[in-house]
């Protein structure tokens, strides 16, 4: 991945000269080594506003460009179950840049990708399935009384550590039942 260079003001100004003075629009960014778009831009920015200046910008400049925050969104795509540790030294590899563990948090949640559990679903065969289905008929019209004598197993893991050690997968909002994120 390449990071944009910005021009410098004087050839900015060099473009806008030659362009007033009748040269194409093809021939300027030629002659500069840039795309069509960017003399484009310096030329309508000219006619609006007599200046090529770059105009100021508040705010922290950004650590990764909109073509990199594509890139670890789509490989958080394809691998759901990624760290973001992996994903940092992915784009390292990729771009030859350190960036912050933090940074790759922020990029996947404007991407809305969230760091959730997977789903766990059991497949049952069909004696399975029957069987629950037919102990579900039975109990249909209990009571809340005789409910009240139910004893549920609980399966909650407690732990004392920071880490559960638990998977967890990248997801969109409102998708926790796709196939994509059951296990």
């Amino acid at each position: 991945m390449s990071r944009r260079s910005r021009l410098p003001d004087s050839l900015r100004w060099r473009a806008v000269g030659w362009m007033g003075m009748g040269l194409s629009q093809a021939d300027a960014p030629r002659r500069l080594n840039v795309s069509r778009s960017v003399v484009q831009r310096f030329w309508d920015q000219y006619q609006s506003e007599d200046s090529v200046s770059r105009r100021h910008v508040s705010g922290r400049p950004r650590v990764t460009t909109p073509a990199e925050d594509r890139f670890l969104a789509l490989s958080t795509r394809r691998r759901r179950s990624t760290t973001v540790p992996q994903l940092v030294a992915d784009h390292f590899v990729a771009s030859w840049r350190r960036i912050p563990a933090t940074t790759v948090r922020r990029c996947l949640h404007n991407a809305c990708l969230y760091a959730r559990r997977p789903v766990m679903c059991v497949p049952l065969n069909e004696r399975q399935r029957r069987a629950c289905f037919c102990w579900a008929r039975e109990h249909v019209s209990w009571t809340r009384q005789q409910w009240a004598s139910v004893l549920y197993t609980d399966v909650s893991r407690f732990t004392l550590e920071s880490d559960s050690g638990r998977l967890l997968i990248w997801r969109e909002q409102r998708t926790r039942y796709q196939q994509s994120n059951t296990l």
